[in-house]
């Protein structure tokens, strides 16, 4: 979205907001009015204009800096949460090194990892407050019992805008810059993005089974003390967030998310022989897909950035 900035902008988010374009155009027009009179002299009033150093912070010694910027308003916080297990040979490191470039804060519950998982992300996001849990045994089989503790473990941090993201998600590299208009969009609490199931390093996987990157699915919530959140109470593929979110005002957004998790054949082998474990008869997922994860010639698509 580009917006002149020589003149106020009225973003609309949905049909409704259509009803403020005649109020926005009538005080838009008095205000450049205003201001034309004020640059053509007709105005009285005079500002006066201090040419004296100012004294700040970062400036004790009243040196005349070449330029003074205002502080802007101080951004809504941003924490991102995420479950990990023995996740030091995947994809961790690479993706907690981007995650750092736009979060706050942190809430990583480990579940029962036997490897340096924890340290890594220590490491990887030094610098940066993180509120690491450890579970001595997994909770992952029953997955509502981690997601509910992980929501507890975040709301002890008292957060603003929850990120939660999987150890082998990453999102486009132009999510970064493009962020910040999402966390001050103060008509939104929820953001939904496209997921993107690699299947190699260049190739997303694409047929019947493999799709969801045809839809959107929420991983971005502001948090609201006031809502009464709900969860789905299902021990497999129960949801990240509470099932109720989508009472919540949301939006959908273009920027892409990729899914490593699948990008290389050991690990697709391994997230097979969970499921065939864990749900061996499709109750909480589908069968036929994960029967399809083994597919030896799936149908790819190149990933452009």
């Amino acid at each position: 979205m580009f917006v002149d900035t020589h003149y106020p902008a009225l973003h609309l988010y949905r049909d409704s907001d259509l009803s403020k374009v005649e109020d926005f155009i009538k005080e838009t027009t008095e205000a450049t009015a205003e201001a034309t009179d004020a640059e053509s002299g007709s105005s009285t009033e005079e500002v006066p204009v201090s040419t004296e150093p100012t004294s700040t912070p970062d400036n004790p010694d009243n040196e005349n800096p070449k330029e003074i910027i205002p502080l802007a308003g101080k951004r809504p916080k941003l924490t991102l949460t995420m479950v990990v297990k023995n996740e030091s040979g995947r994809f961790l490191r690479q993706v907690l090194e981007e995650h750092r470039k736009y979060i706050d804060e942190a809430v990583i519950i480990d579940d029962g990892s036997t490897d340096n998982s924890a340290a890594i992300c220590l490491e990887a996001l030094e610098g940066i407050p993180v509120h690491l849990v450890h579970n001595t045994i997994s909770k992952f089989s029953n997955e509502t019992e981690l997601r509910k503790q992980q929501w507890e473990e975040v709301l002890k941090t008292k957060p603003e805008w929850i990120l939660n993201l999987d150890a082998d998600e990453i999102f486009e590299a132009s999510f970064a810059a493009n962020i910040g208009p999402l966390l001050y969009a103060d008509e939104v609490d929820l953001f939904c993005f496209r997921l993107y199931d690699l299947w190699n390093a260049t190739h997303y996987r694409e047929d019947i089974y493999w799709r969801s990157h045809l839809n959107y699915r929420p991983f971005l919530l502001r948090y609201k003390e006031d809502f009464n959140y709900v969860w789905n109470e299902s021990p497999q593929h129960c949801g990240r967030f509470p099932e109720n979110i989508f009472e919540l005002p949301h939006q959908l957004s273009n920027l892409r998310l990729k899914h490593l998790g699948w990008s290389k054949a050991e690990f697709r082998l391994e997230k097979y022989l969970r499921y065939m474990l864990l749900d061996p008869d499709g109750q909480y997922g589908w069968k036929e897909q994960y029967l399809s994860i083994l597919d030896e010639q799936p149908h790819l698509i190149p990933w452009v950035e």
